[in-house]
């Protein structure tokens, strides 16, 4: 049996590869999207890696007005009011920035009322955390709430026929939801992939035409609750008017089926 490339693999991932993209920088225009596309170790390596850099960073400027300020002179001097009591070193400032940032607060170590810059820095780095924390902790939400997985329980036939059903020649498929919790507003249509050559000599490899499963008649639109047959009626208005048995193993085609709907039990 001849074997043909998918355009669309049978677990709903498209078989196409971007290449020669030479605008990269589209892609940090949209950084949340191109964050929350990326592959679950790059999520968590950046995830990482953010938090420590903002740690790092901070500690680093605690760390200088320590320093400039003198206070690492005066450790242990019981007449000399530190910027931050109790910080002595850059671990000492790298574990403040973390107790800043992520509001733990041990005590230890306190920011005093004769520290100006110190007072200014700890508002910013509260300002900066809250948004390093509401940018990262939202991506990751959306990356674990997408419905991916969702579609692992969502069943098609492993053929489709071509049968007459009330007296027409019908494309027939089957479809089924295997949870309990069902899809909301689920919608379902279909799309004829295939090379054309216009009228003008035009060739067009991946030509998408619309395959009619009852947007009309409101057929599209689906109960799912157990296990339907959809239906395409070829007539004169049907891609598959001209194709005839014989020719129909012959021809290199692909029906994808895009099936939509809200998630029960998320939205």
């Amino acid at each position: 049996k001849r074997k043909i490339q998918r355009y669309v693999r049978k677990d709903g991932k498209c078989n196409v590869h971007h290449g020669n993209v030479r605008e990269t920088y589209r892609y940090l225009t949209d950084i949340f999207t191109t964050l929350v596309d990326l592959k679950w170790r790059f999520n968590l390596l950046i995830f990482v890696m953010v938090y420590t850099v903002t740690w790092l960073f901070f500690g680093m400027i605690w760390w200088l007005i320590a320093y400039v300020r003198g206070d690492m002179d005066h450790i242990g001097d019981s007449t000399w009011t530190p910027c931050v009591s109790n910080l002595n070193g850059f671990v000492s400032a790298f574990l403040f920035s973390i107790e800043t940032e992520t509001t733990i607060g041990y005590g230890y170590r306190v920011i005093t009322d004769k520290c100006p810059e110190g007072i200014i820095l700890l508002l910013v780095q509260s300002v900066l955390g809250s948004i390093v924390n509401a940018f990262m902790v939202g991506c990751m939400f959306v990356k674990i709430s997408q419905p991916k997985k969702r579609a692992e329980t969502l069943v098609f036939s492993t053929n489709a026929v071509i049968s007459m059903r009330d007296g027409k020649l019908c494309l027939m498929f089957r479809v089924g939801d295997l949870r309990n919790s069902h899809i909301v507003e689920a919608s379902i249509r279909a799309k004829l992939i295939k090379s054309k050559q216009t009228k003008e000599g035009e060739f067009i490899p991946l030509n998408q035409t619309d395959i009619n499963v009852g947007y009309y008649t409101g057929d599209d639109r689906l109960f799912l609750v157990s296990p339907l047959i959809i239906s395409h009626e070829i007539n004169q208005q049907s891609p598959f008017w001209e194709i005839s048995k014989a020719q129909l193993p012959k021809e290199e085609l692909e029906i994808v089926v895009i099936l939509e709907g809200m998630v029960e039990a998320t939205g």
